[in-house]
């Protein structure tokens, strides 16, 4: 082929299989400027090609009772169809059409444009998911990682089809592409027929070289008439290969993973402050962050972000208890054993694997990391990102002028 690669798992009993195209390109290696472009280009791929119109590309994966889609992350993008192991080839010829033969037609353009535009306003009509985009650009602000992967909608309104055409000719090379599989597959098959469809993926690719962003101390407010204040609280994380990560996973689960974890159980059924507060994190090839994420009123709001940091000041002074560390390893062995029920997590992880590890890590090795984390390793962890002078606090709703006592840092090295 033309360098491109192709990633398969074999699962003997699915009837299914999950395909996708994965382009090692998404929000983080577009300029301010053209913020926006990774997505809306996702959108246009399913609006026709020179041999089927968009009708039709969702009549023939329809009729297989298939599912075609698309997603766009910081880091890359996705373009997947799930169908029956028999429609395989049907399913691959669809998406080397739509991605090496879309049209882009300027009336395609506009329309979805619109679309898009629609997307960004019900992201801002959604206040548990706005505040994750607040949080970025405020964290890491002036980065190319904080920018919304949507885009702006005075960014998205610049964008144009030249600019489209232009970033996909220079993005889109056979080393920045790769497919993944997973279920219902035959390799040797497989490998055929992408190298007949997708020989016309330009070879010259690169990766743009990045540079991680400075975590820095941040208390910001985001005025909205809304019931509740929702809150997210954030310390530097940990890159995707970082070598305590695994550590990191144990940690999240003990903090804020689930119902029984230590913020759960404080600040929802000790103090019946929140409906919904939950630990988790970003990670991604050279940085990450780790947060807390909170809905409560006006009025508590100080008591749960103090609460929030005195938990995370615990766990860098003392660790986890040796009863927290073994239920954190059992609930996160048993969530990765659940998710590989699905196909479609299969070929995630699959292509995570390759985009940031370069291989292959089998259950059995994760597994076994996750049982080798140390109260030590957490320790160590959390001395070292849980830091005063690197913790971002955000905040979005009406706060009735209340505003943050920075003291509430204190507790934090």
């Amino acid at each position: 082929m033309n360098g491109m690669r192709v990633l398969t798992e074999t699962i003997p009993h699915a009837l299914s299989a999950s395909i996708g195209i994965w382009v090692e390109n998404g929000s983080r290696y577009e300029k301010p400027q053209e913020n926006g472009v990774s997505h809306f280009i996702e959108h246009l791929l399913f609006k026709g090609t020179a041999r089927r119109t968009a009708a039709q590309i969702a009549e023939e994966i329809d009729a297989v009772g298939g599912v075609l889609n698309a997603f766009t992350g910081k880091e890359y993008t996705c373009y997947y169809a799930r169908v029956l192991g028999e429609d395989v080839p049907l399913a691959v010829d669809i998406l080397a059409d739509i991605f090496l033969n879309s049209l882009f037609n300027p009336e395609d353009v506009e329309r979805e444009r619109q679309v898009v535009l629609q997307e960004i306003s019900q992201a801002e009509d959604t206040p548990d998911d706005l505040i994750h985009d607040l949080f970025n650009l405020n964290f890491w602000q002036g980065h190319s990682l904080a920018l919304p992967i949507f885009g702006s909608v005075e960014t998205v309104n610049r964008i144009d089809r030249e600019l489209m055409l232009t970033f996909m000719d220079e993005h889109y090379r056979a080393q920045r592409v790769f497919i993944a599989a997973a279920g219902k597959i035959d390799h040797d098959r497989l490998v055929e027929q992408c190298e007949r469809l997708f020989s016309a993926v330009k070879r010259d690719g690169h990766k743009v070289p990045v540079t991680p962003p400075q975590s820095r101390r941040v208390i910001a407010y985001h005025e909205r008439p809304l019931e509740q204040v929702h809150i997210c609280i954030g310390t530097p994380g940990v890159s995707y290969s970082h070598p305590l990560r695994y550590a990191a996973y144990v940690m999240n689960t003990a903090l804020g993973g689930g119902m029984s974890s230590r913020l759960f159980q404080e600040v929802r059924e000790k103090r019946g402050r929140v409906y919904t507060i939950h630990s988790f994190m970003s990670s991604y090839l050279d940085c990450g962050y780790f947060a807390v994420y909170a809905g409560t009123s006006a009025e508590w709001a100080q008591e749960v972000i103090e609460v929030t940091l005195g938990e995370l000041a615990r766990v860098a002074r003392e660790g986890l208890a040796p009863a927290e560390l073994a239920r954190a390893k059992s609930q996160l062995k048993g969530n990765l054993l659940l998710s590989l029920e699905s196909t479609d997590s299969r070929m995630n992880r699959l292509a995570h694997n390759e985009i940031y590890f370069g291989r292959q890590i089998s259950i059995d090795e994760i597994a076994q990391r996750i049982e080798k984390v140390t109260a030590d390793e957490i320790v160590e962890l959390a001395s070292s990102i849980f830091k005063a002078d690197r913790t971002g606090i955000v905040l979005l709703g009406d706060l009735k002028g209340r505003s943050v006592d920075e003291s509430a840092l204190s507790p934090l090295c």
